[in-house]
């Protein structure tokens, strides 16, 4: 599989010649299985329309710094937060210093700044302006703040002139951008996730049930094959696509999910609990629809399996990764959590803001360490999730 596949990039163009070759980089994008939005200075539209980029890219192209249509009409922001990689392709003299200096007067620049992802930037300009003091001094600026720098390319320029300055072509950029995400960090490991929600059946048609959406155990087990894993996802009812690579088992209530897990973690290197299953269940489930009939209705519940300690208790256990979402005392309550059911890892969120959210703040929390991680896309945090995971098996490896 690509290691593009599922990724979100966010092609920044700017005014240059070259911008005519961000159509065809769009278009392998997206081929290579990556969610491509552009955003495009004013210069830009000069040298290629906005519409193009729409059309290839399947998705509407951010022009204006101001957005209406955005949350609280911040669309840099919004977009910082959802990609995974921000590329500058082309990268003009101007954007370059720009970058350097920080300004940020325009939606491409402003969400450069907002960005806590990977930038890069591809330059485009004469061979002159290229080789020029401040140009250099500009990228040596950007390399010390760890911006990637893809080329430039040496040859003919539209100008007239030859030497080093040229964009280098769609297929090299998205080479490099996929080597970017080439990590193996887990490569080997099989990987057990349970994700969404579970239901509860009172009668034929009701049920208990949460707003869990299952985007974060969605997000980790795409993130995971693309770091080598081997994953079992194991999914309540969700409306969610099966990652590319992943082996799903859909499951309803607790109990099946409990025997889904045990089924499959026997061999497994990690189990990841990001299920948000319903504690009780009712202790009779009515076979004919329950009728209204008066003002109050009584519920006998007993409790649900627990998923997470099930697996902990296990004699040849994997390591045992929980999540806690709290909406209050989120760092003790996660802390309890974790020592209560004996886990390796815990990441603890507030619930209130992440159910069916794309984006999602954590702390990570084990025995002796606590770690907020950045704020972000959940497909970016799981990232970082799974860098400590995979930390925490190699530690275990040592001792």
């Amino acid at each position: 599989m690509s290691s593009l596949s599922n990724k979100r990039i966010l092609l920044g163009i700017t005014g240059g010649i070259a911008a005519y070759k961000s159509a065809e980089l769009t278009r392998l994008f997206v081929k290579a299985g990556a969610e491509v939005r552009v955003a495009m200075t004013e210069a830009a539209t000069e040298f290629i329309t906005a519409l193009t980029m729409q059309a290839l890219s399947g998705n509407r192209v951010q022009l204006d710094l101001l957005d209406p249509e955005a949350e609280a009409a911040m669309g840099h922001i919004e977009l910082a937060r959802w990609a995974d990689l921000v590329l500058i392709a082309p990268a003009t003299a101007d954007f370059l210093a720009k970058m350097a200096h920080a300004q940020a007067d325009d939606i491409l620049s402003t969400l450069v700044l907002a960005a806590s992802v990977p930038i890069a930037v591809a330059p485009a300009m004469n061979q002159a302006m290229w080789a020029d003091a401040g140009t250099q001094a500009n990228l040596e600026i950007l390399r010390q703040r760890k911006y990637h720098v893809f080329g430039p390319a040496d040859g003919d320029q539209a100008c007239g002139d030859v030497g080093p300055g040229r964009m280098m072509e769609p297929a090299q950029l998205l080479e490099s951008c996929a080597d970017m995400f080439e990590s193996g960090l887990l490569a080997g490991q099989k990987i057990v996730i349970t994700g969404g929600p579970t239901r509860e059946a009172l009668d034929p048609v009701r049920y208990i049930s949460n707003h869990s959406s299952g985007k974060m155990a969605y997000a980790l087990a795409t993130e995971a094959v693309a770091a080598g894993a081997s994953v079992v996802l194991i999914s309540g009812p969700v409306n969610l696509q099966t990652p590319a690579g992943v082996t799903r088992i859909d499951v309803v209530t607790a109990q099946e999910m409990l025997d889904a897990t045990l089924a499959n973690v026997i061999d497994a290197d990690v189990f990841i609990g990001v299920a948000a299953v319903v504690d009780y269940r009712p202790q009779q489930v009515a076979t004919d629809k329950i009728k209204k009939s008066s003002d109050t209705m009584q519920l006998k519940l007993v409790k649900n399996p627990d998923i997470i300690t099930a697996v902990a208790d296990l004699e040849n256990r994997p390591l045992v990764v929980g999540f806690a979402a709290e909406t209050s005392n989120i760092t003790e309550n996660g802390r309890e959590k974790l020592l209560k059911k004996k886990l390796d890892l815990l990441f603890a969120n507030n619930a209130a803001d992440t159910f069916n959210s794309d984006s999602i703040c954590v702390t990570a929390i084990s025995t002796d360490t606590e770690t907020e991680l950045p704020a972000g896309n959940k497909h970016v945090v799981a990232r970082n999730m799974l860098q400590l995971i995979a930390d925490r098996l190699v530690k275990n490896e040592k001792t």
